[in-house]
């Protein structure tokens, strides 16, 4: 507010000031207004607080500028403000609203600047908007985020994230010669990017110009698969590896369901109709979203039978210690891998001896490798690939056709679950020298 003072009262104290007069100036009941000429002023309060004013008129309203505070401010600082002011005023500007809009502007940027979200406050917002609705409710992504990402990028500020820093976190994962998960990464942070981008919380993208082509080696798609003489060599092998008979069974069942093995872990006995020889996966557990009903050959029934027998829950088929839940996804793979170590890795503490008990001849294998078995061999069998595509429950990629062609091909694909269930008992539980094995597995 601008200082209501008689123009008698100023001239009272028109001076040229000195250090002296300033140090020296005190008002007893009202505001002091100590003149410098050319329109600068020091104010001296009864409290004792002294405050250079610049003093000046737009057309017939008096208005006053602060400069700043006597003694921070001293004199000759003071009247080089003034000058400034003046020569602001000259230049068509008003000191005044010229403070104002500055003050205005400062408390905007301080204010975007606190509402700006750093790379941890981001991901929080992605995770709460977002990966909830995602099956795991986005536990992976914070898994990785917490252990690759965050401890690196997560005190920047999002809008000023950059490329390089991006691919440092890059770089530090293709050093541990993790490949794969270099790249999910890399698209994990693109899709919290994008997010962002689409929020208006940043301008630009960093990872834009980073092709993920170009991360770590090329990935090559995997083939393996197993022949039915290794097939016959897994069941020789198993009894003596030490493994749960839980897990054996699990290995068996994948393979004769083509089913993933996340999705027979998470089984529930609410899901397995014995009476009518069928399995379903309901959506929240099947990759794609989309409920699979398999029909239980012989062979399968059998081994859901069996675990049935030895299962310690009425609800989980492969139930944790807990019985709160089910096991975890990875243990039948880990159990797997820790059964094909090579001669020169050691195995992990607390983890089986008997590294070498699953080694087939053709290498490395993987219980989602039983998946690819399993519809290879469904197709050898002489099924339709087609059909054998549906006992996966892959999404049909033509929408055209997902549209139109509506048939479940129920009947087909329980034909093509007993041809392949019949075919492995006949390879694992018959004399296995009177059968006449096909070795697709094997290059030629």
């Amino acid at each position: 507010m601008s200082p209501k003072v008689s123009p008698t009262r100023l001239r009272r104290f028109v001076l040229k000031l000195t250090d002296r007069a300033l140090k020296t100036a005190k008002a007893e009941q009202k505001d002091l207004f100590l003149s410098d000429g050319l329109g600068l002023y020091l104010r001296v309060r009864p409290s004792g607080s002294k405050t250079w004013l610049y003093r000046y008129k737009v057309e017939k309203t008096t208005k006053w500028h602060e400069l700043g505070i006597y003694p921070d401010m001293p004199l000759a600082d003071a009247r080089l403000a003034a000058h400034n002011a003046k020569a602001l005023r000259k230049s068509g500007d008003d000191p005044v609203e010229k403070k104002t809009s500055i003050k205005k502007e400062k408390e905007l940027a301080r204010i975007k600047a606190a509402a700006r979200l750093t790379v941890n406050q981001l991901f929080d917002k992605w995770r709460e908007t977002d990966l909830k609705h995602r099956k795991d409710k986005g536990a992976e992504v914070l898994r990785l985020f917490k252990k690759d990402v965050l401890p690196h990028l997560g005190e920047i500020k999002a809008d000023e994230l950059t490329k390089a820093q991006i691919m440092q976190v890059i770089d530090n994962l293709l050093e541990r010669n993790v490949d794969r998960t270099a790249k999910l990464v890399l698209s994990l942070l693109r899709q919290m990017l994008r997010f962002a981008l689409e929020r208006g919380i940043i301008n630009t993208e960093p990872s834009a110009a980073i092709r993920k082509s170009k991360i770590g080696k090329a990935e090559v798609p995997r083939d393996r698969v197993l022949s039915e003489s290794e097939i016959q060599a897994l069941a020789k092998a198993m009894p003596n590896a030490n493994l749960n008979k839980t897990t054996e069974i699990a290995i068996w069942l994948t393979l004769a369901t083509g089913c993933r093995i996340g999705e027979l872990l998470k089984a529930k006995w609410a899901h397995v109709d014995f009476d009518n020889q069928t399995w379903i996966i309901p959506e929240s557990n099947s990759k794609n979203g989309d409920a699979h009903k398999i029909h239980l050959s012989t062979f399968a029934l059998a081994y859901f039978k069996e675990l049935k027998t030895i299962a310690h829950s009425e609800y989980w088929c492969f139930p944790n210690r807990n019985l709160d839940s089910h096991v975890c996804v990875k243990t039948v793979t880990k159990q797997v891998s820790d059964r094909q170590l090579l001669e020169d890795t050691k195995p992990m503490s607390n983890r089986t001896s008997n590294t070498k008990a699953l080694i087939l001849t053709n290498g490395k294998w993987t219980p989602h490798d039983l998946r690819r078995t399993a519809a290879t061999l469904i197709t050898a069998l002489g099924v339709l690939p087609d059909i054998a595509d549906k006992c996966l429950n892959h999404k049909e990629p033509n929408r055209m056709r997902r549209t139109y062609l509506l048939h479940n091909y129920d009947n087909e694909k329980q034909m093509a679950w007993k041809l392949l269930g019949d075919r492995l008992d006949l390879l694992t539980k018959h004399n296995l020298k009177n059968v006449i094995t096909t070795n697709f597995g094997q290059a030629a």
